[in-house]
């Protein structure tokens, strides 16, 4: 059976993307690391599949994914639709945000994070 979460291929690519973390992803980290979030890990840049998501939860299954400008163009929004859909077909709950709104609205983030709890 193929290894699903942190192959070990990605590993340096992972490890790399934690260290260029952008503002909106360093700031919703302080909010999320360490179980600060109800209890509920979080992990930073973990890998599922061939994916490299921003933020996952192991226990509730989510994904949590935060948007640039970039994201915002044609050819990234279908990269991103598919990736959903795989992630959606494992059984995963995918969230996305803007960077804008973790940076400026980090409770409005945080409070729709803890609406996908079980």
């Amino acid at each position: 059976m193929t290894k699903l979460h942190n192959k070990i291929s990605l590993k340096n690519l992972r490890k790399k993307l934690r260290h260029n973390s952008t503002d909106a992803e360093k700031r919703l980290w302080l909010f999320l690391k360490n179980k600060q979030l109800n209890g509920r890990k979080f992990t930073r840049q973990h890998s599922i599949g061939n994916y490299i998501v921003d933020f996952y939860c192991a226990k509730e299954r989510i994904i949590v994914e935060l948007d640039g400008e970039h994201h915002f163009e044609e050819e990234q929004k279908i990269y991103d639709e598919k990736r959903t859909k795989y992630f959606e077909t494992l059984g995963f709950k995918v969230i996305r945000f803007r960077n804008v709104d973790v940076l400026f609205d980090t409770d409005s983030v945080l409070k729709r994070i803890e609406q996908k709890f079980r």
